[in-house]
């Protein structure tokens, strides 16, 4: 998993809890990198499972609570480091539909050795999105955190109904226009 992930993660746990609690939780987690990550390295996706999970023990709030809480700061930390991208959509359905043959083309080329979650769509209804979403990491609650960060970047209210195929790796998302 590339180290922006981790470097955003450890951002949000200063934000909303404390510098303390992010040295407490790297200090009791057992990972490879001993915590030190950069923006462009890259890291075993358990580690980031090992802290998630630390936090929830530390502040009693779920892993899914903390996971999906992270999923919207990553949305707003995108929005502003990758302008262009949301600047390319008009509204949230476009940048959606963009994922896989615009977005993670461009993360590619910049991130050879990057696993990108894979999106397919069904937009044949115009009040509706169809997201499949496929990872062996299974962070189906961090995309759906991403895509109400995203809706919340676009001004847009929409219901999302979440359908588990393969928990948390296989996963529809049915985004319906308010």
């Amino acid at each position: 998993m590339k180290g922006i992930v981790f470097s955003e993660f450890t951002e949000m746990v200063e934000e909303k809890f404390s510098v303390e609690m992010l040295d407490e939780i790297i200090m009791e987690s057992d990972l490879p990198s001993g915590g030190a990550y950069t923006t462009v390295g890259t890291y075993d996706h358990n580690e980031i499972i090992q802290l998630v999970s630390k936090l929830s023990e530390k502040t009693d709030i779920e892993v899914d609570e903390l996971v999906f809480t992270f999923g919207l700061h990553l949305a707003r930390r995108f929005s502003i480091k990758f302008t262009d991208f949301f600047n390319e959509a008009s509204h949230l359905f476009d940048f959606m539909k963009s994922l896989d043959n615009h977005i993670h083309v461009e993360v590619l080329k910049l991130y050879p050795d990057a696993e990108l979650p894979k999106f397919t769509f069904d937009d044949s209804d115009p009040e509706c999105l169809i997201m499949e979403y496929t990872s062996e990491r299974g962070f189906s609650t961090l995309a759906h955190g991403l895509i109400i960060g995203v809706a919340q970047y676009y001004n847009e209210s929409i219901d999302i109904e979440v359908e588990h195929i393969e928990q948390n790796k296989h996963v529809l998302f049915k985004l319906n226009k308010k």
